[in-house]
């Protein structure tokens, strides 16, 4: 298996997240920008806010800097490959593997789940929700 690549910036993601499992265990996943299916020159991205120049958190959309062409946020992120170096909870095997970037609901939370290459134990990456 070839060693997945990490990413140089934040730019280059849509997603990267680092979270502690558990005593054990440790999770780091990132997805990469992909290219533009209509014009492959440009990277997609969420729009970007005229007056502060920051990307849009909120957009339902990812346009492509280079023509314009916009996709829904849904749409885009589930073509996506999700990349993930870990250790496991419960048998502390590091390992790495890539997954569709599709979350799942699990008891209610919008979640990433992956097995353990070597005992099979489901691990989770949940969506970090707004404390109220």
């Amino acid at each position: 298996m070839s060693k997945l690549r990490f990413p140089d910036s934040m730019e280059e993601c849509v997603y990267f997240t680092r979270r502690q499992a558990d005593e054990k265990g440790k999770v780091v996943c990132w997805v990469f920008r992909e290219k533009c299916s209509k014009c492959s020159k440009g990277q997609m991205a969420k729009p970007v806010d005229e007056k502060t120049g920051r990307p849009k958190v909120r957009a339902n959309t990812y346009i492509c800097p280079e023509c314009g062409f916009e996709v829904e946020k849904k749409e885009y992120e589930d073509s996506l490959t999700a990349n993930i170096q870990y250790t496991c909870p419960k048998c502390s095997y590091e390992g790495e593997i890539q997954i569709p970037f599709k979350r799942k609901k699990v008891k209610g939370v919008d979640t990433l789940r992956f097995q353990c290459e070597k005992c099979k134990e489901d691990i989770d990456i949940t969506k970090k929700m707004a404390e109220k």
